[in-house]
């Protein structure tokens, strides 16, 4: 296994050839099965195959952290629900992140965020890093307002209700890909659960967004995507993307 590499393939096959215990984090955004357009993935797969096929790659998951890794999956609550459920058996349970996030209605109640779970393979005890000046959603930019603003953000700790980071809204600022993960999101989740010189693996990395996180932050990285037009977007983001440190 080559670190700093976006490979393409099949996630779960592509996984089985990594050795055990290799990984700090692993994340995944999967396909939510809404029937969104992706080039190489069916996203209207019947509920006990989709379900089915979550477990695959979070069972490889599971093998590959380390015994004080961290696993991160995003979905929605439906999904989410069942992802907890199978992880409950294998993982400890830390957090379930509401990023807020209001999206097209479905149904007769407006959803409005997005669950970020937060598992880790150790039982007690788990350190985090603080994470670097979260901010609260700015409602006004003079000077006075940034000020109360940064005023409120030392009152008030980071909870696990996420509200300072926005969703990908406009088609002028996302890559071409039906569920983008805003490059925020990702190095909050770095910054809080990995240190530099730590591994991450994203097994549908689609457009880069975390090894591009990964880069910028110093951390290590292995990503898989089964789309060729997706994983040469992630290569050509991860060659543009600069360390912070050298910014």
């Amino acid at each position: 296994m080559k670190t700093n590499r976006i490979y393409r393939g099949d996630a779960v096959e592509l996984m089985a050839e990594f050795p055990d215990e290799s990984f700090d984090l692993a994340f995944c955004d999967p396909p939510y099965n809404l029937e969104k357009a992706y080039n190489a993935h069916e996203d209207d797969m019947d509920r006990e195959q989709y379900l089915a096929w979550c477990e695959e790659w979070l069972a490889e998951y599971v093998r590959l952290l380390k015994p004080e890794g961290s696993l991160v999956v995003v979905n929605i609550p439906e999904w989410a629900l069942e992802h907890a459920h199978y992880l409950n058996r294998h993982l400890q349970f830390r957090e379930w992140i509401s990023w807020d996030a209001m999206s097209v209605p479905r149904g007769y109640m407006m959803p409005a965020h997005y669950a970020v779970l937060h598992y880790s393979k150790a039982t007690g005890d788990l350190e985090v890093n603080d994470l670097p000046d979260p901010q609260p959603r700015e409602w006004c930019l003079r000077p006075d307002c940034r000020e109360r603003q940064r005023e409120l953000t030392k009152r008030n700790p980071l909870t696990d209700v996420w509200t300072h980071i926005h969703r990908i809204k406009h088609e002028g600022q996302r890559d071409d890909h039906p569920c983008q993960l805003p490059l925020e999101l990702l190095e909050s989740l770095l910054a809080l659960l990995t240190d530099p010189g730590d591994l991450v693996i994203d097994c549908m990395i689609g457009t880069g967004t975390t090894a591009v996180a990964a880069k910028r932050l110093g951390r290590e990285y292995v990503g898989i995507d089964v789309d060729p037009s997706y994983v040469a977007l992630a290569r050509r983001k991860v060659r543009e993307a600069t360390p912070e440190a050298a910014r």
